[in-house]
């Protein structure tokens, strides 16, 4: 068996992770509701307008937004729309 070589250090605690809070989606979900448009179309170059409804709901959901506002996918067309 050979020998591994380590070191061990004592620490008080662990750091926080560092990851993204929130979503890359939840500007767009911001800037739509506080704008006064009830209903917009939504276009994110070289993503795909079921991909982005997907990912749109999920943030949704996640913000408990799912009341007011409603996400859909028309001719390959996503939409945001206020209820």
């Amino acid at each position: 068996m050979s020998d591994v070589k380590f070191n061990l250090k004592p620490v008080s605690k662990k750091p926080s992770r560092k990851y993204r809070k929130g979503s890359k989606y939840d500007p767009i979900i911001d800037y739509f509701i506080e704008s006064d448009q009830r209903l917009v179309e939504v276009d994110v170059p070289e993503k795909d307008a079921n991909y982005l409804r997907t990912q749109l709901k999920k943030r949704i959901d996640a913000r408990d937004l799912d009341d007011k506002i409603e996400v859909s996918v028309v001719n390959n067309i996503a939409y945001l729309e206020k209820k």
